[in-house]
């Protein structure tokens, strides 16, 4: 869950892209070459093809194929589109599991996610006085000091090779081929599958345009556990957002006004 960090800039050239950092204390360069060398071999298409980089350059530079499309944030996502993200994931997620084993895990992902959440919750931020805001922030404080949030930490599946990161910034809508490929692979790693679904279906991107949550999941073979964590997971992630859109938050100034009224509703339809 990032908010307002711009970590890179980017020189894009008729057939690829430079990324350079600006910022790389948590080796973003390296887990982005690692993750596009990997989804060359074992997921060709999906992602940008790495050409050349030079990790331990100030600042370091990665140099990728560029992918034509459009992003699809900001974007009313038709049933076609979404069926594409879902297509792209699951390409993503049957890397096998062995290899993803070897793969250092998301910096993101079920406990740092759980554990931010709570310690968002227990500063008591500031939401206003709007009833539906506050009746929301009761029945998110509620679940997060129930059993649930903790029983996340703990996978019994397979990992994934995941983004770890849902902002639809990153799914890129080919017209002509009619594919989403992904991009933006700075914050992969290894990860859950059920966090990673939660990640797309819940990030605060989703309200900039429209992305159904319900269908994307349709298009996943998810055995009734794996479908119970996306549901948690999708908790836990729309609060984690809901704890941070008040007045002095730090996801307010990224956002249109409404938006804390508009999260608490999903707060209390996912916790309904």
């Amino acid at each position: 869950m990032t908010v307002g960090r711009c970590t890179h800039n980017l020189d894009i050239r008729d057939d690829v892209v430079v990324k350079r950092y600006t910022s790389w204390g948590r080796g973003e360069p390296h887990r982005e070459w690692a993750a596009l060398t990997l989804l060359a071999e074992y997921a060709p298409g999906l992602a940008p093809t790495p050409v050349e980089a030079a990790l331990d350059a100030n600042p370091p530079m990665i140099v990728m194929s560029r992918l034509p499309g459009d992003v699809l944030r900001g974007q009313h996502t038709t049933s076609e589109q979404t069926t594409a993200m879902a297509a792209a994931l699951n390409q993503l997620h049957q890397i096998p599991a062995r290899v993803v084993e070897a793969v250092e895990p998301a910096p993101w992902g079920p406990a740092a996610a759980v554990d931010k959440t709570r310690a968002w919750a227990g500063k008591q931020p500031d939401l206003g006085d709007d009833p539906r805001v506050r009746e929301a922030f009761r029945a998110g404080v509620a679940w997060l000091t129930s059993a649930a949030p903790d029983e996340l930490t703990v996978n019994p599946l397979s990992p994934v090779l995941g983004l770890a990161d849902g902002n639809r910034a990153n799914y890129l809508w080919n017209e002509r081929d009619r594919r989403v490929r992904l991009i933006d692979w700075e914050d992969s790693g290894r990860s859950d599958r059920a966090f990673e679904l939660g990640e797309v279906c819940e990030h605060i991107s989703r309200l900039d345009g429209v992305l159904d949550a319900e269908q994307l999941l349709t298009h996943f073979d998810l055995p009734p556990a794996e479908a119970e964590r996306v549901r948690d997971f999708r908790r836990l992630i729309a609060l984690g957002w809901f704890l941070q859109l008040g007045p002095d938050g730090p996801a307010t100034p990224h956002n249109p006004p409404g938006t804390l009224e508009q999260q608490a509703e999903r707060i209390l339809h996912l916790l309904g």
